[in-house]
């Protein structure tokens, strides 16, 4: 095999097909990034058995073949070559990378030893523009559990009704849930829990005007955008009622700037671990809301924000850093706060036309 390929092009493509890189398997040739050179293009592929990645880019092919090269070794080598053309030539034991006055002679593997990229029979199809699939799925995966006991709690539900996309996430201590209109989608109804992990790797790819295409299978899901193809499998199990969480009414109701209200709790969170919570004295008299913080042989912080809203005065704490992760996802300038009383959950909701919802389980006041 014998190809040439831009060295920005190469590192691009590799930090893609890295994802699917086996890290802790006893199989060598897991640990590898098969390439596939034919017909001016290069494929490369990688696999841990449970995630495929494939990712096809142009490239200049003197000799059609296979290779397997060690993944990071490889990925690092180009990574550190200027932005010249790499020339690439490979047989089964030995691999040479050449690009200007560098050049590298690394160990291949036998290309017959890596597993085949999965063909996977789709049931069901949806497009969604990667904007908004990338924008919903920041709000909520920060959200899943990372307890892998739980396997349910480690992914993202992902439903489709009535033209309306939905991205719901919990740990059990909180919840995330972000909506928008699919006009488009003529489909039938569409639900699958992925990955939360696996999700904040496709967001994270460049963005472009294109779809991020889902489809469903038995068991996996097959994710395309641009040249990739992601194949992983669906995380089986019911995912929890979370409807039933959410409170049909509320006492206190009231809205208050994003950006004071994230400066307040960083400033209250100063003084105590983590785990500290921050607690909320809501008076609706003064409209205003004065955060709190005490650690014990600390001392104490307090900031009065202003806010505007209804109902009854109201004292309740919540994790310092439960707050942050909901706030850090609110895109708009307001975000309202509703609360039941001072040991049901806070929801915190985005203004108008953002569609999030985010629910923290209240921390007991001392």
């Amino acid at each position: 095999m014998k190809f040439s390929i831009n060295q920005s092009e190469l590192q691009n493509a590799l930090s893609v097909v890295l994802k699917g890189v086996a890290t802790r398997s006893t199989l060598p040739i897991l640990s590898g990034v098969f390439l596939e050179a034919d017909n001016d293009s290069l494929t490369l592929q990688t696999t841990d058995l449970e995630l495929s990645v494939q990712y096809t880019v142009a490239a200049l092919v003197e000799q059609p073949g296979r290779a397997v090269v060690p993944g990071k070794l490889f990925a690092d080598i180009v990574k550190n070559l200027p932005d010249a053309a790499v020339h690439v030539e490979a047989d089964e034991e030995n691999a040479v990378i050449t690009c200007d006055t560098a050049s590298f002679s690394i160990k291949a593997l036998n290309p017959d030893d890596f597993p085949g990229f999965p063909h996977v029979d789709v049931t069901q199809r949806v497009d969604i523009p990667f904007a908004q699939f990338s924008s919903m799925v920041r709000r909520v995966a920060r959200v899943v559990s990372k307890d892998e006991s739980r396997a349910i709690l480690t992914g993202v539900l992902i439903t489709i009704e009535d033209g309306r996309l939905k991205m719901v996430a919990t740990d059990s201590y909180r919840l995330a849930i972000t909506e928008a209109e699919l006009p488009e989608y003529a489909g039938e109804e569409f639900q699958a829990v992925i990955a939360g992990a696996f999700l904040q790797d496709i967001a994270a790819l460049p963005k472009t005007d294109g779809p991020v295409s889902f489809a469903l299978a038995e068991n996996q899901i097959v994710v395309t955008y641009q040249d990739t193809v992601f194949v992983n499998r669906r995380i089986e199990g019911n995912f929890p009622n979370y409807r039933q969480l959410l409170p049909d009414s509320h006492t206190t109701r009231v809205s208050m700037p994003v950006e004071h209200l994230v400066a307040g709790v960083k400033r209250a969170s100063l003084l105590g671990q983590s785990s500290s919570p921050v607690r909320f004295d809501i008076n609706i008299a003064s409209q205003t809301t004065q955060l709190s913080s005490v650690a014990q042989d600390v001392g104490s912080a307090q900031e009065t924000i202003a806010c505007s809203g209804e109902g009854e005065d109201v004292e309740i704490a919540f994790n310092y850093a439960y707050l942050l992760d909901g706030l850090a996802a609110v895109g708009t300038d307001e975000v309202f706060l509703e609360v039941q009383s001072s040991l049901k959950p806070g929801i915190f909701k985005a203004a108008e036309p953002e569609n999030f919802l985010y629910l923290v389980m209240p921390v007991r006041i001392a």
